[in-house]
Order: C-alpha cells, then structure tokens, then sequence
C-alpha cells in the first residue's frame, strides 16, 4: 500500500470515528421543522348527528356527515365523547380535521369485508395497489389528526384474523405485479385476495397529529404513515396482538417524530419502510428519512426495524432514550437481501435499555436467504450506550456479503450481560469496537501459579 492509499484510509477512518457521535443538532433541526396540524374553530360533536354511543348502533353515516360538515366549514373538531360508537365501514378524513377521541369513548370498527368496499389506493407490504379500504384513511389531506385519550378498536381477531392463512395467492400476485411492472389501475385486489386493509393509513398527507389515543385489535398494520411528511406521533399506547399488528409503519416517510409511545404489539413495534423490489428502486428519490423515535417503551416482536421492503432507501434515523417493559425477540434490527437494492445509511442508535431478547443489535443483509442481483448498501450505523440483560442467541450480529460488505459499523458502550452467542461479524468492514462486554466482564489478568 503506498503513502497516499495509507493517508486516505487513516482520513477516512478518522473522520468516521469523528462523525459517530449522536447529532443532536440534526435531530432538533428535524424536529423543529416538523409542522403541527391547526384547525378552525368550528367543532361538531358526533352525538348531535344522531351517533349513538351504545356499542350495537352503526354510526357510520353520522361520522360521514360530521367530515362532509368539516369539510363545508374548512375544517374543525370532531368530538366523540364517552360511549362505544360502532361504525360498519370505514372513516375517511377531509384536510384540515382533528378526530377527537375523548376519554372514555371508543370507535369500535365492524369486521365485515364487505363495510371497506370499494376499494381504494392504497400500499400492501411494499407494493401499491386497489384494496380494502383502510378503517381510518387519509389520501392527499394536510392539517389532520387523531386526539384525545379513547380507543380506536380495529375488531381484527376474529374474520380479518382469519385472512392470514388464504392470503398467499394475492400476496404473491402483488409481488409479481410489482416486479413486472403491471400499471396500478390493473392492480386490484380486494374480496377474493385476503389482504387485510391497515387500521389507519395516512397516504400523501402532510403536517400530521396523532396523540395520546389507544390502539387495540388491528386487522394488519395499525399506523402506516406512506408516501406522507410532517409528522407527529406522541403519547400513543397499544394492545394489538393479531398477525402483522405492526405498531406504526413509516413508508416513503419524511421528517417524522415518535416520542412517548408505548407499545404492545404482536409484530414489530416501530418498522420503518421504504417501498419493495421493482417499485422501490423505481422511487429512489423518495427514502425514508429524517425519523426520531425517543422516550418509547418496547414490548412486541422487535423493537425497531428497518427493512425488509426498503428498496427506496431509508437514511438519517436516530433512536434515543428507549426501553422494554418486557420481551422482545430483537432489539433494535436492520434486515434486507439481494432481492432489495437500496440502502440502508446514516443511523443513530443510543441509550437503549433491554430486559431480555432472542438477538440485541442485529444487521443482515442476506435476510431469509432470498434474492439475488439487487445487493442492499449498509454503511454508517452507530450504536452507544446499549444495555441488555440477556440475549437468548445472538449478542451482536453482522451479515454482509463477501462482494458487497457492510461498512462502517460503530458500537460504543454496548453492554449485554449474557448471551448464548457473542459476536457474529461476517462479511463487514471499519467495524470500530469501543467499550463492548458480552458476558461477564473480564477483570485483571491473575498472575501464575
């Protein structure tokens, strides 16, 4: 290696090493531009329209009429207080309305298929296509939220829950539309496919609320936030434990801010997405990026997730001051294969706290062993202060591939006091090691004997 390949490779690694600090000051700047929704004065409460809070009455129409009245008005409150207020069918919002669940209310959805036809546009696991409507769905609308501290009721475990296992054949229909291009207008889905519609779907939406309310009971995805920016979630809890009840599902999202959640999930808690296959690296210019998720308790399959659909890319992520409040499978989880393209680039991971996992801090870019041509570009993630208290397999794992390797890899102050397995680095480059302990943490040499 002569002088000047040796002085660039000490450059780079320097400044890498430099650059792995937490950048508060790029989260404050995100956080600051994120745009809080505001609404006129006008406010309707659902009970003036006929809504009846009696848990049998359906209310669909009454909710209807109180988004055609925000709308005639340019926005407003809609105010549901105490009471079960069942709806057959789905809520579509209007630009410029706030859905104010009160304490002691619940919107209970039916679980009829039938109620979320006919179909809209819409996202199923990284392909657009025409489904179900989501329950609550939002397309091209600024200025909206969901408020207050009652429950939204998806009514998934019973005829949705049912759907997983005829879902095969329209999921793989999807998949090969998807990767043979088929025009969207031909993508049409619905009864006959078994692909359950999300809880609540913000699509091509902008300056976005959601506080304080409870989910519970989704059908698949409870919050998937696509191809929408400006965006606020805070003070949310969940109980949602079906089939793919992820928690909140950023996709082709932007300037995103998750903080005081807390979560209780049968799938990932937090999975951040950007697009699959063919469709996402058509998208390139539309990453998920700018996300912050801090202040949250974990409890569900994984704790955050990037991948696997992420063919769009996904950059400047930054996880702060989290917890379990109980068992996860995987921490904290970057997974993609040769099936994907994209990149995963530019995360911020730190001050973690982990009761017990299967697998701690998990990198993989040869995910489920699927795919080939479209290697996936892992570089520039960063890990400190990370406790955990026991990790059933896997302590640390990294999986590059031998002609595309994961690089520039910082772990700083990682902690995790047992684990069946230590370290599994393969296929990886610049993985920078400082202050790491896996099991019992070794104390001066004693001297021979």
């Amino acid at each position: 290696m002569n002088f000047k390949c040796l002085l660039f490779l000490l450059i780079s690694c320097f400044s890498f090493a430099q650059n792995s600090e937490f950048p508060t000051a790029k989260v404050d700047s995100i956080v600051n531009r994120i745009q809080l929704p505001i609404f006129a004065s006008y406010q309707i409460n659902i009970q003036k329209l006929g809504a009846k809070g009696d848990s049998i009455s359906n209310n669909k129409a009454a909710f209807d009429k109180a988004m055609a009245l925000c709308k005639k008005n340019n926005g407003g409150t809609i105010i549901v207080p105490k009471g079960i207020y069942k709806i057959n069918g789905p809520i579509h919002f209007v630009s410029n309305v706030n859905l104010k669940i009160e304490k002691g209310a619940k919107i209970k959805f039916s679980d009829n298929p039938q109620d979320y036809l006919p179909m809209v546009l819409t996202s199923w696991e990284g392909t657009m296509l025409y489904n179900y409507s989501p329950l609550i769905y939002a397309y091209q609308c600024s200025n909206i939220a969901i408020t207050g501290e009652g429950t939204i009721d998806g009514e998934g475990g019973k005829t949705w829950k049912s759907f997983k296992a005829k879902e095969e054949a329209g999921k793989n229909r999807s998949r090969e539309m998807n990767h043979t291009n088929v025009p969207l207008k031909e993508r049409t889905f619905g009864e006959g496919y078994f692909l359950r519609p999300q809880m609540i779907q913000f699509f091509n939406c902008k300056n976005i609320l959601v506080e304080n309310i409870r989910i519970e009971n989704s059908p698949f995805w409870c919050l998937h936030l696509l191809k929408s920016q400006s965006i606020t979630v805070r003070g949310v809890s969940y109980k949602s434990l079906n089939y793919n009840n992820d928690g909140i599902d950023p996709e082709y999202a932007k300037d995103v801010l998750i903080e005081n959640v807390t979560f209780d999930n049968g799938d990932d808690n937090v999975a951040i997405k950007a697009g699959r296959d063919h469709e996402g690296r058509a998208n390139t210019l539309t990453p998920s990026e700018n996300i912050v998720i801090r202040n949250c308790n974990f409890k569900g399959l994984h704790g955050v997730v990037i991948g696997s659909e992420m063919s769009a890319g996904v950059q400047n992520v930054y996880v702060e001051n989290c917890k379990t409040v109980g068992y996860l499978k995987r921490g904290i989880y970057l997974k993609t294969n040769a099936d994907r393209g994209g990149f995963i680039k530019n995360i911020f991971v730190r001050n973690i706290q982990l009761d017990q996992v299967e697998d701690c801090l998990y990198m993989t870019a040869n995910y489920h062993g699927e795919g080939k041509g479209f290697q996936s570009e892992i570089s520039n993630i960063h890990f400190s202060n990370i406790s955990c208290n026991k990790a059933s397999e896997s302590g640390i794992v990294i999986q590059g591939f031998a002609d595309k390797k994961i690089k520039n890899i910082s772990l700083k102050n990682i902690e995790i006091k047992s684990a069946k397995n230590a370290i599994s680095n393969e296929n990886a480059e610049n993985v920078l090691m400082s202050d790491v302990f896996i099991g019992q943490r070794a104390t001066v040499p004693t001297a021979a004997k």
